[in-house]
């Protein structure tokens, strides 16, 4: 990306980049060109049923790019959108504190800024961005970016002076189909990286700086319930810890469960410590009846729960659900019972509607992630949507089937989790 950006050198450009996952792209940009970067807040806004499907964004200094007739096509309501758009702002300017404090943006008025990320799906977010630097007086807005769908430069070039796109494959239906490595980027890696960047020299020397992973405990536990009812779990603390998310496995699967640790990893590096546990015994695993009995399930979480708030080191940490499958039915159920207290829930592929009778019951803002291809977990999970009472979001992964084995799908799915519980915990 940098090297394609060479030729902007002698316009001494500002690098410009979108949180978060811009920022370590925009930093090797503005190493490679010696320009000062700074970063530009976005926030998308999605489809209240479908967050995932976006009608719009908002960009910092007020400024508001809305697709109107897609949004009116698809039945949002002038009073869904205020709501929308409520919601992200109090995002964005959370994001502003804490990437920016005080600071204003760096002066753009007559520059070329070079608007970078590490990619785009329909350019919402960019076009937003494009705004407000225009917005801010800037003379160019040329848009970076590593890889779009096909057709990308066409259908964006009225909304900047130049697009440079290295690649537009076939077959695109998400960004972190085209990465080795699509985690999460940590709030913590962003403001070093921005605070790299304002030191003297910092952009001409020879490495960036690195982001180092927070330091992570792990250690089994045995979770003593009742007489002779112990169940086996794995709990990792990173410090510090924002929360606690305690997982629920589906049918057939454990603590062991190679999507969930996965998923787990990517909590911890967001800040997260996770507890993974095994629901049931070996022995009552035996018994299929068991794996499927959904009040059994919710009372092991909830007795689970109760065992939490006596572990000294993450006994106080405020507490978020992540089920999968029938566990997803298990933590609503549970998290019906418990109320404010549970502070959010996530579900990967779930049967809420195996708790249907509790699921106007529960407090906790609930995102439900199910794969585009998985139809009929889909409309299981959309007539489920219209029971809870709650803040909810139903939120499809393009193209994904039920165990979200498509390159790039768990990815999504982390980054949705790990978004959905740095807003609620």
């Amino acid at each position: 990306m940098a090297e394609a950006l060479g030729r902007f050198r002698d316009e001494e450009p500002v690098v410009v980049a979108l949180p978060r996952g811009g920022v370590p792209v925009g930093f090797e940009v503005a190493k490679a060109l010696v320009a000062p970067l700074d970063i530009v807040l976005v926030r998308k806004l999605g489809a209240p049923f479908n967050p995932e499907y976006g009608i719009g964004a908002i960009a910092e200094g007020g400024v508001r790019f809305i697709r109107r007739a897609e949004a009116e096509l698809i039945g949002v309501s002038d009073k869904d959108l205020d709501e929308v758009v409520a919601r992200e702002s109090a995002e964005l300017e959370r994001r502003r504190r804490l990437y920016r404090g005080d600071e204003e943006l760096h002066p753009v008025e007559g520059r070329t800024v070079l608007l970078v990320d590490d990619g785009i799906a329909t350019g919402g977010t960019a076009i937003a961005a494009g705004k407000a630097l225009k917005f801010h007086g800037a003379a160019r807005v040329v848009l970076a970016v590593p890889v779009a769908p096909p057709g990308t430069e066409e259908r964006l070039a009225a909304d900047f002076d130049e697009i440079v796109c290295l690649e537009q494959p076939d077959g695109f239906f998400g960004i972190g189909q085209f990465y080795v490595d699509f985690g999460q980027v940590a709030d913590e890696e962003v403001i070093e990286l921005l605070d790299a960047a304002r030191e003297p020299d910092a952009l001409s020397a020879a490495d960036p700086p690195a982001a180092d992973d927070p330091p992570t405990s792990e250690r089994p536990v045995e979770i003593e319930l009742e007489l002779e009812l112990r169940l086996a779990g794995d709990l990792r603390t990173p410090a510090p810890a924002s929360g606690l998310v305690i997982f629920a496995h589906g049918s057939g699967s454990s603590r062991l469960s190679p999507r969930n640790r996965q998923v787990a990893e990517a909590l911890n590096e967001a800040g997260f410590a996770t507890l993974l546990f095994d629901l049931l015994t070996a022995e009552e695993e035996l018994d299929r009846a068991n794996v499927f009995d959904i009040g059994l399930l919710a009372e092991r979480l909830l007795a689970v729960t109760g065992w939490v708030r006596s572990e000294a080191d993450v006994g106080t940490l405020p507490i978020g659900y992540f089920g999968a499958s029938t566990g997803a039915a298990a933590a609503l159920r549970a998290a019906a019972g418990l109320g404010e207290e549970i502070r959010a829930v996530v579900s990967r592929g779930g049967r809420p509607d195996l708790a249907a009778e509790s699921l106007e019951d529960v407090a906790s803002p609930t995102l439900l992630i199910v794969g585009g291809a998985d139809w009929q977990v889909l409309e299981l999970n959309e007539q489920a949507a219209r029971l809870l009472g709650c803040e909810h979001q139903v939120a499809i992964v393009p193209g994904a089937t039920h165990l979200f084995e498509e390159p790039g799908a768990l990815e999504r799915v982390a980054d949705l989790a790990a978004e959905w519980f740095s807003r609620y915990l």
